[in-house]
């Protein structure tokens, strides 16, 4: 669905016809009941059209590790883009609150969009860190108000699953494929489609969840399961036995006999002798009609009965019997038992099957796992040493089992320009106050060193020049950085009417690059998974001294009986 953007273009990304969002469930009222109670009483006090700042941001790292990925946002721009009430939505609402409330106020729903509110935000796809302002919103207190769960709610499940893509692709390595096997074990239609998309976003490759495929183009990945080798019961079921060649130069009539011929000569290798011997049939038969119908992607699951005495012989047949007529087979999946030892023994299976018969590249045929893998099954597999070349990852990944949920927060930190605090006892839960802008410091070779914020109208950090950071909330933690690069985090994605110029919605594929970018240019201490070292956020010396001037201010003095 495209729709007219609220509010003037400008002439940049701005005025372009944005598309509402991917889920048509997230809509205006797609927000906590308080929201409306708080606009109305806004709206009551006639304070609903001053102009607040809040800021969106997460207190603590996900997954006991000291790195986040910022997802998200992308669907909160198409949020506010098409931000509008229905007569049908009205009237639901009304019924909702409290008759007491006037007729006026929901003449003022009607009325409303999202003309009048400007988004800055970091952009999609970056490393962040806690207290960082992710995204910062101004508008009229009571629009900005309705936005706030909303927001949260796009963002929160989001950064969490890119963040354990991101975790889990730090573990496998670079060099290995990862497949986000997640649809059937999320929670819901809508957790397996945004896991499917925020799991590309965090570095996989590819997905098995079809409607993903469609809608944000990542690559579809997929081929049987173990009811399709198990439907067989023998090679008698295989009806067409024909398959041309590659080139189409020759059809060989009974590629089953073909097969068998193959696994007949795999048995009496000298150098195979007494690792299997009769292989499972209706097994061979399923790889066989298999094959027959995807000779060019014929990649079979090999541990439906037994993965050393007759998957792996079986593929190997079919495979070699496909090599004859110009196919080259995509690979086996291990879905159960010893990865580690089983991916192993099968490379040993391929290279002999090279060597025996003079086929180029054999010994490098694919090997996939399954079968529940999580960080630490990786990472136990690469202490072991295996030969698996992809893995398909599902229920811990996209169910982020470790942890439930990031733990976004929405806070007013200023209001008619007038700066605002939120205290608390416990000190992680204090907001920063005021308008900020925020800053990456680069050191000598290239890495992050720290985040500052400052105040809106402070002079920003100069390349070269020594500035001062300091903790917010603990006097004692501060350190001088001369930056070697200066890079302002918080761009503006949604001007309203403002004039200012909007930054343009990057597609997937380039959110992901930039992930990828961005985790490679951290230092490892940050990444890694045992004891990582925590990042540096600070803010100016000017913002820690007004900080803890405000707090003084709105903290109640005790008095004491």
């Amino acid at each position: 669905m495209e729709v007219k953007v609220n509010g003037p273009g400008n002439g940049d990304c701005s005025s372009r016809l944005v598309d509402g969002p991917t889920n048509p469930m997230v809509t205006p009222l797609l927000t906590d009941l308080y929201q409306f109670t708080m606009a109305y009483a806004y709206w009551k006090a006639g304070k609903h059209n001053e102009r607040a700042v809040f800021d969106l941001y997460f207190r603590k790292n996900p997954f006991g590790g000291e790195y986040t990925v910022f997802a998200g946002l992308e669907e909160c721009i198409r949020l506010i883009a098409n931000f509008k009430f229905t007569e049908e939505e009205i009237s639901f609402i009304k019924k909702s609150l409290p008759s007491s409330c006037e007729d006026a106020f929901y003449k003022y729903l009607r009325e409303i969009d999202c003309s009048d509110v400007e988004v800055y935000a970091i952009s999609e796809g970056s490393v962040v860190f806690p207290k960082v302002p992710l995204v910062r919103v101004e508008g009229p207190v009571a629009v900005v108000q309705l936005l706030e769960t909303p927001f949260v709610n796009l963002i929160n499940y989001a950064s969490l699953v890119a963040t354990n893509a991101a975790r889990h692709r730090f573990v496998a390595g670079k060099s290995k494929l990862l497949l986000e096997f997640g649809l059937r074990r999320a929670q819901g239609p809508d957790g397996g489609i945004s896991a499917s998309k925020y799991c590309y976003l965090g570095g996989f490759d590819a997905t098995s969840n079809v409607a993903a495929g469609r809608l944000f183009g990542i690559p579809l990945r997929g081929t049987h399961s173990h009811a399709f080798v198990s439907s067989y019961m023998s090679p008698d079921e295989i009806k067409d036995k024909s398959l041309r060649s590659s080139d189409g130069s020759r059809t060989c009539e009974d590629f089953l006999s073909a097969v068998q011929m193959w696994l007949n000569k795999i048995q009496w290798l000298p150098s195979l002798h007494g690792i299997f011997g009769e292989t499972n049939q209706s097994e061979l038969a399923a790889f066989t009609s298999y094959a027959l119908a995807f000779p060019s992607d014929f990649l079979a699951l090999v541990d439906t009965y037994d993965v050393i005495r007759s998957g792996i012989p079986n593929f190997c047949a079919v495979a070699m019997a496909l090599h004859d007529l110009g196919y080259q087979a995509k690979g086996i999946r291990l879905d159960s038992g010893d990865l580690a030892y089983l991916s192993r023994e099968a490379r040993k299976f391929f290279m002999t099957i090279e060597k025996e018969f003079g086929v180029p590249g054999f010994q490098n045929i694919n090997i996939t796992a399954s079968n529940d893998l999580n960080e630490e099954t990786l990472d136990a597999l690469n202490k072991q040493g295996h030969e698996v070349d992809a893995f398909g990852i599902g229920t811990y990944l996209v169910t982020c089992f470790t942890q439930a949920a990031l733990g976004c927060v929405f806070k007013l930190v200023e209001i008619n320009n007038q700066p605002r605090i939120k205290l608390s006892e416990d000190v992680s839960k204090v907001s920063i106050p005021c308008k900020k802008r925020t800053f990456r410091l680069y050191g000598k070779e290239g890495y992050p060193l720290v985040d500052i914020m400052t105040g809106e109208n402070e002079p920003p950090p100069q390349v070269g020049e020594r500035i001062l950071c300091r903790h917010p909330f603990n006097e004692s933690k501060r350190a001088y950085v001369v930056p070697q690069q200066v890079e302002e985090l918080l761009k503006c994605y949604w001007s309203g009417k403002s004039g200012k110029t909007a930054e343009c919605l990057p597609a997937l594929k380039d959110i992901r690059s930039r992930c990828i970018k961005q985790l490679e240019n951290m230092r490892r201490d940050h990444m890694r998974k045992l004891n990582p070292t925590p990042y540096k956020v600070s803010v100016s010396a000017k913002l820690y001294d007004f900080i803890h001037f405000l707090w003084l201010n709105e903290a109640p003095v005790g008095e004491l009986q």
